[in-house]
């Protein structure tokens, strides 16, 4: 048995393509002492992905070309010599885009498949349920009965952010593409549904937003960030998660032109990264189990099977196909 393994072979201009990649096979690797084997069943498909693959400085290095791709992953111990993981413990990490991975258990966490399926700690029990947290309750800060607008509303962050919004006592509004999916983020609750793909974002918000935005918590950037800042109240918070519009420009984006409003508005517009939060992991964690064991907190995942449908598994975050969290199946 070998290990296959997707590696980066090129810098993606614009979207990426399959010549980026190299999909090689190498002998499956032994533990040493303080290590384990996992054998991946699930890979997470994430945009920060796509960033990843950029050369230049950024929150965490770039991936090295000829390099196994990045990528949190979950699936089983099949051995160990490391004291804290047994054979058969569940467990995800950043464990690359292949089939088997070593660790030395930094980073590593066992997660309980009688709570959630293994695939849930990649998404809302995992760093998506991360971000939603820490952007809107340490970034956002909101109060009960302020109105939270969220970009990318059906996808793996934007439906968790929606939900801990309305479960901490806010109106939500979610910006989606497509009828189908603005159904489904009022399933799970949200008060209001603008579909970019329908409407116009201005008659959207003027019919869903009438007092305006307190939180605007951002996936997408662009002119969605730019509409979203003529609405904002005073004293606003623009949370800024990520800008799914740009990543593959082979153009520098242009900034927001609404951006005095932060101005007029004494608002604040913050980025984060989820690393910020690292010694918070475990009681948000706890949180997000909580909510999700009483039914609170609604998961939805879209499963590509098949490790070698990779590369085209990717695109589908760029091309909005998939609703909540995008994963795929070994």
């Amino acid at each position: 048995m070998t290990n296959k393994q997707f590696r980066l072979a090129a810098r993606p201009v614009g979207v990426p393509k399959a010549s980026d990649w190299k999909l090689g096979e190498e002998e499956i690797p032994t533990p040493v002492d303080g290590e384990a084997l996992i054998k991946n069943e699930f890979i997470s498909l994430d945009p920060a992905m796509r960033g990843w693959m950029n050369e230049g400085k950024s929150y965490v290095p770039p991936v090295e070309l000829g390099a196994v791709m990045r990528a949190a992953a979950a699936g089983k111990v099949i051995a160990s010599k490391h004291q804290d993981f047994a054979v058969g413990d569940a467990v995800e990490g950043v464990l690359g885009v292949q089939q088997y991975a070593i660790s030395n258990g930094r980073g590593l966490r066992k997660v309980d498949t009688k709570l959630a399926p293994l695939s849930a700690y990649l998404g809302g029990l995992g760093i998506s349920g991360l971000s939603a947290w820490f952007g809107l309750f340490e970034v956002g800060q909101p109060k009960p009965g302020e109105t939270v607008l969220v970009s990318g509303a059906a996808g793996a962050v934007g439906s968790t952010v929606g939900q801990l919004a309305k479960i901490h006592g806010c109106r939500v509004v979610g910006i989606a593409g497509g009828a189908e999916k603005c159904a489904f983020i009022r399933e799970l609750g949200f008060d209001g549904a603008i579909d970019y793909k329908a409407e116009k974002l201005s008659d959207g918000f003027r019919r869903e937003l009438p007092k305006g935005i307190d939180i605007y918590f951002d996936n997408v950037g662009g002119d969605t960030l730019d509409a979203a800042l003529t609405r904002i109240n005073l004293h606003a918070r623009v949370v800024i998660c990520g800008a799914i519009s740009n990543y593959n420009a082979t153009e520098k984006p242009k900034g927001p032109s609404n951006y005095l409003s932060l101005l007029v508005n004494r608002a604040r517009m913050q980025g984060f990264i989820v690393f910020d939060y690292l010694k918070k992991y475990p009681e948000t964690y706890q949180a997000l189990s909580k909510h999700y064991a009483e039914g609170k907190l609604k998961l939805r995942e879209t499963v590509v099977e098949g490790f070698e449908t990779f590369p085209d598994a990717l695109l589908k975050l760029f091309t909005g196909e998939n609703t909540g969290k995008l994963v795929l199946k070994i």
